[in-house]
């Protein structure tokens, strides 16, 4: 017999609620299968199994709120082990965090709701409109899932500002080379096929952090432990909630059309809340972008246990000296901050140095 726990989807989760489960005693399950559905404060996860084996017993009931690291399930490694039949398998309806918590503080039954979201799923807006009430009465709604976002982000940039000493470089640069091969490739392909230069971007960081081990891991228990894997976390902002950075995995070794689908794709479900564990627990440094709100630097505060972010700025039209002339050339601000416990500001600039050289030669980028 094994045990399934709660796992922690971050530093900064205590506990989850149980939403569904999608398994039921009897099932026969592999690593990776998605198992239940859980509800954190960065919204509704898809938990992945983290081992193989045959459900033996649910140990909780959907709706229940659960600490990190408690069992969850029991799992027998023997196919022909009976299965306890007395556990509970979901007969919730679909639907998201918001729409649960506003349908439990009306007191609105979510059986028999028709819902707008993905597969079905009932959201915020397929809820009857409340009967009005007094301003003293509907002023607030308990556990507002904006409120316990922004809860959140402060819970775990506190404990990083307080506990990392941070350093923080910048560089702009060089994109036009990049912008002129990009605008060749995407010649005559159709959109969804395009790259976006924020692909490129990426791909960059994550080849510079093949030769910069020491900025991709993790601190833990007084001891750096780098990753063996450069698995980078896309902060996407979520309809001006916050942030939540799921892994792009294995950046390194992805082809940059493939890696443009993987990050289309990843967004995608990061704004519908179809986000899979593993997505979540697993990205060994953050890459933060605020280019599409058109701040030139971004001075970024490190996801613990993590033990670096880079920040990538809005690209721009800038003045640039080629060949001993100023031309307008497209340049953005790429910034580090990195924890001063594992690197300097020496190995710090050698990897930005790294990014810049990368951009200038795009095409060894494609593979």
């Amino acid at each position: 017999m094994s045990e399934l726990t709660m796992p922690s989807f971050g530093a900064d989760m205590e506990s989850g609620v149980v939403s569904e489960w999608r398994i039921k005693p009897g099932d026969r399950i592999q690593k990776g299968d998605i198992i239940a559905v859980i509800e954190t404060n960065k919204g509704a996860i898809d938990m992945e199994a983290f081992q193989t084996g045959t459900v033996h017993k649910l140990l909780v009931e959907p709706g229940s709120q659960v600490l990190v690291g408690t069992p969850i399930a029991i799992l027998s490694e023997n196919k022909a082990e009976a299965p306890v039949t007395d556990s509970v398998v979901s007969t919730r309806p679909k639907a998201s965090p918001l729409a649960r918590k506003r349908a439990q503080v009306r007191g609105i039954d979510l059986r028999g709701l028709s819902g707008s979201g993905p597969d079905g799923a009932i959201l915020a807006a397929d809820l009857p409109t409340p009967i009005p009430q007094p301003p003293e009465v509907d002023a607030t709604e308990p556990g507002d899932e904006k409120e316990m976002m922004r809860r959140a982000i402060a819970t775990a940039m506190a404990r990083s500002k307080r506990e990392i000493p941070h350093y923080y470089l910048s560089t702009t640069i060089d994109l036009q080379t990049a912008l002129e091969w990009m605008t060749q490739y995407n010649h005559n392909k159709p959109a969804d096929e395009q790259l976006l230069m924020t692909a490129l971007l990426h791909k960059a960081v994550a080849l510079a952090l093949v030769d910069s081990p020491e900025l991709n891991g993790f601190y833990q228990n007084g001891q750096f432990h780098p990753a063996d894997e450069i698995h980078l976390g896309m902060a996407i902002s979520i309809r001006n909630w916050g942030l939540i950075t799921p892994a792009l995995h294995r950046v390194d070794k992805a082809p940059l059309a493939e890696l443009m689908q993987r990050m289309r794709d990843l967004t995608l479900r990061a704004r519908r809340g179809g986000l899979r564990s593993s997505e979540m627990t697993d990205a060994t440094i953050t890459v933060s972008s605020m280019g599409e709100r058109g701040v030139e630097t971004l001075f970024g505060v490190i996801y613990p246990p993590q033990v670096a972010l880079i920040g990538i700025g809005c690209p721009q039209t800038l003045p640039w000296v080629v060949n001993g002339e100023v031309c307008p050339r497209l340049g953005v601000n790429v910034s580090l901050a990195a924890d001063h416990r594992v690197s300097d500001g020496h190995q710090g600039g050698k990897c930005l140095r790294r990014i810049n050289t990368l951009l200038q030669h795009p095409e060894r980028l494609l593979d």
